[in-house]
């Protein structure tokens, strides 16, 4: 078998496959040489600078598997290359150390006013009495988000004797306690924070989740460091806050806009250390990413279970046949309940009723968690890890079969069980190919789960929908799509709307603030 190299990659990576085929390196091809000779090559490595294009694709006659020296695949048409049968894997731990490490040098940097000092040295200044630092021992950190780089954040600060309390309602008490962690929720964490660190990804209910109403409630002269996502920090608010005292510092490695702007406010404040996204950029790291992608090639090549596979795993083909319309359904479901459920999940349940009920749906209930993990968590989940995962976090997925069933050829149910309250999701196929929610909480919808939707559950009464539509219509939001599920008993319905963009959330307090409206959640169906 021949690899094809063409992207620079670390030389072990390349050694390592070497040892098993026959590798060429070619960097800088141009797209049309690409197509030209992939169809020799069996195995293709790249990292961001090589677009593996559908084009590229349907050229590539022999190809098995794509890696990416790296975590993103966006250079990728994974969809493309799913639908021709070749994996696609990436090295999402080969940086987890690096990002942790970098995290922790801009804690320190910033507790101890290390490149202030550095910059006044230079300057030829004696500035020791004006640079007094805080000392990390004995303070309270508070980790939003527990993912691999929040926790071995933590892990480290409790070396350092720091306290250490987190916020990821995913993350169980129990296995919160053992690693020496206190769960605190959000609005507890401000209070009592010497320091906050953030490690989640961004999506619509992130995005700003650090403002000027979260700095007003935080401990004054806390400290902030962000080496996760831009976007999830709002920059002209944390620089307010610096300016005003409320925040003593912080430590900012990642921004809304790359490269940052050069007016972005943060860059003209002292107090507020900047560096240029190098989480991950060690040549560690480096290393590390090469020689996983070279592992996952090779267990590739040779039929072997991948770990870090990006796409579908192998499936006995008539069973394929048989679940392959229901993938894309189960994600979304999956999607859409975790985005409904409150509180920490426990437990999910995924029920399969009808003639689905005969066959071996492992791999349906693994795209449901995939599509439920991936909406909530920073690493990118796939069918391969989504089962571990979900177990490392403590939640116990089971499954329910029946050949029964009362309205539907076939119906799948997820069941999302918290420590509050449970939720439950129910889908079908409409003409064998359609994906459709037919039920949501009790009540009967049909909805296409594609894009935006506003899911809000409100009293039966006149004008609620009207009143939420007109807000929408102000704020420059179209309503592409609307239906409302009503259950007697209750005495409340559901309404479903679908939108053409993603609703800010300073729109979806006023949505939640209408008379009438018993609850408004935003579902962003585009991030599975």
């Amino acid at each position: 078998m021949k690899i094809l190299v063409s992207d620079p990659v670390s030389a072990q990576g390349v050694e390592l496959l070497q040892k098993e085929y026959e590798v060429d390196v070619k960097i800088k091809l141009p797209i049309e040489e690409l197509i030209r000779i992939i169809p020799e090559y069996d195995a293709l490595v790249v990292r961001s600078e090589t677009k593996v294009t559908k084009a590229v694709i349907e050229a590539a006659a022999n190809l098995k598997v794509i890696g990416r020296a790296g975590v993103g695949v966006d250079n990728i048409d994974v969809e493309a290359a799913t639908q021709k049968g070749i994996v696609v894997l990436n090295a999402p731990e080969g940086n987890t150390i690096a990002a942790t490490e970098h995290t922790m040098a801009m804690m320190l940097a910033l507790a101890r006013n290390v490149p202030q000092a550095h910059a006044s040295m230079k300057d030829g200044q004696w500035m020791r009495s004006k640079l007094m630092g805080v000392e990390m021992r004995g303070k309270t950190l508070g980790i939003l988000g527990l993912g691999r780089i929040g926790t071995g954040v933590a892990k480290r600060a409790l070396a350092m004797e720091m306290n250490v309390v987190a916020y990821d309602p995913f993350v169980s008490a129990n296995q919160a306690t053992a690693m020496g962690i206190q769960l605190l929720e959000l609005e507890e964490i401000f209070p009592v924070a010497d320091f906050i660190t953030l490690h989640l990804p961004f999506t619509a209910e992130t995005k700003y989740l650090l403002n000027k109403e979260s700095f007003a409630k935080m401990k004054p002269g806390v400290r902030i460091v962000n080496c996760a996502r831009g976007g999830v920090i709002h920059e002209g608010d944390l620089a307010k806050a610096v300016e005003e005292g409320i925040v003593a510092g912080a430590a900012i490695d990642v921004f809304e806009k790359e490269p940052v702007d050069p007016e972005n406010p943060l860059l003209k404040l002292d107090k507020v250390i900047v560096t240029p996204h190098l989480g991950a950029s060690t040549a560690e790291a480096q290393v590390g990413v090469a020689v996983d992608v070279a592992k996952g090639i090779i267990a590739a090549l040779k039929g072997e279970p991948i770990a870090t596979a990006v796409n579908m795993a192998p499936i006995q083909s008539h069973v394929l046949e048989v679940i392959r319309p229901y993938f894309n359904l189960a994600e979304k479901m999956g999607c859409l309940a975790i985005n409904l459920a409150e509180g920490r999940i426990t437990a999910v349940d995924v029920e399969y009723n009808g003639e689905i009920s005969e066959v071996d749906t492992k791999m349906l209930t693994t795209a449901m968690i995939k599509g439920l993990l991936n909406s909530i968590l920073t690493e990118h989940i796939n069918y391969v890890n989504a089962p571990g995962v979900a177990k490392s976090r403590g939640i116990k997925v089971r499954e329910v079969k029946s050949k029964e069933t009362a309205n539907f050829a076939n119906l799948i149910t997820v069941r999302v069980h918290t420590d509050k309250k449970t939720h439950v999701v129910a889908g079908t196929l409409f003409g064998h190919q359609e994906g459709r929610i037919v039920m949501i909480d009790g009540y009967r919808v049909d909805v296409d789960p594609q894009g935006w939707l506003i899911v809000g559950l409100h009293l039966n009464r006149p004008g609620i929908i009207g009143h939420v539509g007109t807000i929408l219509g102000s704020d420059g939001i179209n309503i592409h799509s609307m239906q409302v599920g009503r259950t007697e008993e209750k005495g409340t319905n559901i309404m479903v709307m679908g939108v053409d963009s993603d609703v800010p959330a300073a729109v979806m307090l006023k949505i939640k603030a209408v008379d009438g409206i018993l609850g408004a959640k935003m579902i962003n169906f585009c991030v599975v």
